[in-house]
């Protein structure tokens, strides 16, 4: 049976679902309570929102070029 050659394999998807996964989980740690005109929300400045999410989402974009960049090691060329 003659399989088409694709760019990518199982791993890879799986490595940038993963990733994706782990950028999704940032923006969620991102999110909060915003200020408005009558209220200032000093949590806008908390750990997690400024340090913590931002982080998590340069790992999950760091993971996915790992996973675009994967190559199998039992690929046939």
């Amino acid at each position: 049976m003659n399989k088409q050659k694709f760019a990518f394999d199982k791993t890879n998807f799986i490595l940038l679902a993963v990733g994706m996964a782990i950028i999704i989980l940032g923006f969620l740690l991102m999110t909060g309570p915003g200020s408005t005109e009558g209220y200032f929300e000093p949590d806008i400045f908390s750990v997690r929102r400024i340090k913590v999410a931002p982080a998590v989402c340069l790992f999950g974009f760091v993971f996915m070029i790992y996973g675009i960049l994967h190559k199998s090691k039992n690929k046939k060329v």
